[in-house]
């Protein structure tokens, strides 16, 4: 800090460089903060996913249903502890951009094999005596503002009422929240018994008794393997075959549908700061050479080659630190804006905190290599020759 003054007077000297420098370095790392939030939301789950939980799904594709009497047989093969399954509604909120996920279930077995789901007692107990009765989280109740005792319709893309229509109302019997941040508080859970009784009284027969897929809960994760080949030895050469995945690789599965993200989110990462090397490394050489009568000077009233070089990494790590800084700050502070706007197609669009601290790395990652051969320059400069160039 003793020579703070004079490295901030060298960053004024040329104000219109360093201002685009630093601008530069900015929308770099707001980039950097939205492109983190990008990949949180569409591979985050993976992260959170139970080790003792395996997912069924038809072999296939996930689109083709399964038979409901499966959950029996599931439930009887060794290092199953019991298993509950999910269907695929698909519908909307009032316009189609109001979209987020909507499922049926048992309401007892999928809490169960859900902890991470928090809902009141007395609130499941409405769930259980309400036919018509959904769960929705936090996130959605508050996005559209719903309280409990709403009746909601919901506009179904592909199951129809028997009259025809394909919208379907619920009544909010409850509202849970997540027990950690990364928990998908967007979904709305609805009884499947409501469900099935209902898609076949509206001429859906072919559907009844079918089901998305499947959740189980093993006794031994570090027996997932063999259970989930258990599963699928079940239902081997049966009409409607299986397969079985712990719930990270099925999750994973989903984002993979959309591309290898880490793999996008590194290389454009590596493409911006790579330009923004060049700039921010082409600044402070230019810097260095304006600068060479003046830290021949430096060095004549006593200053060492190392603090010499000290000065100028520091100058150079100070630039790319407000960068740094100021640009996450930019991202973390309009992330939520986004994910307001993108609750229902990324509903776990948030800045995580990792990001943060990786990203203040990057920021003196960047100064250092940026002024190292600027800096190794002025080390090496010979006090007779810079008092020449004067």
């Amino acid at each position: 800090m003793k020579f703070f003054h004079l490295i901030w007077c060298n960053l004024k000297r040329k104000k219109l460089r360093t201002s685009l420098t630093l601008l530069s370095i900015l929308i770099a790392f707001v980039l950097f903060g939205f492109l983190s939030a990008i990949e949180q939301a569409l591979v985050g789950g993976v992260q959170l996913a139970g080790a003792d939980r395996l997912v069924v799904r038809q072999k296939v594709s996930i689109i083709n249903l399964l038979p409901v009497s499966y959950e029996a047989r599931i439930d009887r093969i060794p290092g199953v502890d019991f298993s509950t399954h999910q269907t695929w509604f698909g519908g909307v909120y009032q316009d189609p951009k109001n979209f987020f996920m909507q499922n049926p279930v048992e309401p007892e077995k999928f809490l169960k094999i859900h902890p991470e789901i928090i809902l009141p007692p007395e609130q499941m107990k409405a769930w259980l005596a309400t036919r018509t009765g959904a769960i929705v989280g936090r996130r959605t109740a508050e996005r559209f503002h719903w309280k409990i005792g709403d009746r909601i319709p919901i506009q179904s893309t592909i199951w129809v009422q028997p009259d025809g229509s394909r919208t379907w109302e619920f009544d909010i019997v409850g509202i849970y929240d997540g027990k950690d941040k990364g928990i998908d508080t967007t979904p709305l859970f609805f009884r499947y018994d409501y469900f099935d009784e209902v898609r076949e009284a509206g001429g859906q027969n072919w559907a009844k008794g079918q089901v998305g897929w499947y959740t189980i809960r093993i006794k031994d994760p570090s027996q997932a393997a063999e259970v989930a080949k258990r599963v699928d030895e079940e239902f081997e050469n049966s009409p409607t075959e299986t397969k079985t995945e712990p719930e990270g690789a099925f999750i994973q599965g989903w984002a993979n549908a959309i591309g290898n993200i880490v793999f996008i989110v590194a290389a454009i990462l590596g493409a911006v700061f790579f330009t923004i090397l060049l700039v921010a490394g082409n600044t402070m050489a230019q810097a260095v050479r304006e600068r060479t009568g003046e830290l021949g000077v430096l060095k004549a009233i006593g200053f060492t080659n190392g603090r010499v070089m000290a000065l100028v990494l520091a100058e150079s790590c100070l630039l790319s630190m407000i960068g740094g800084v100021v640009g996450l700050g930019l991202a973390r502070a309009i992330t939520p804006v986004v994910a307001e706007k993108l609750a229902g197609l990324l509903p776990m669009f948030f800045f995580p905190t990792r990001a943060l601290f990786t990203g203040l790395g990057l920021s003196v990652a960047l100064g250092l290599v940026t002024g190292i051969f600027p800096a190794l320059q002025a080390m090496r400069l010979r006090v007779a020759d810079a008092l020449r160039r004067m």
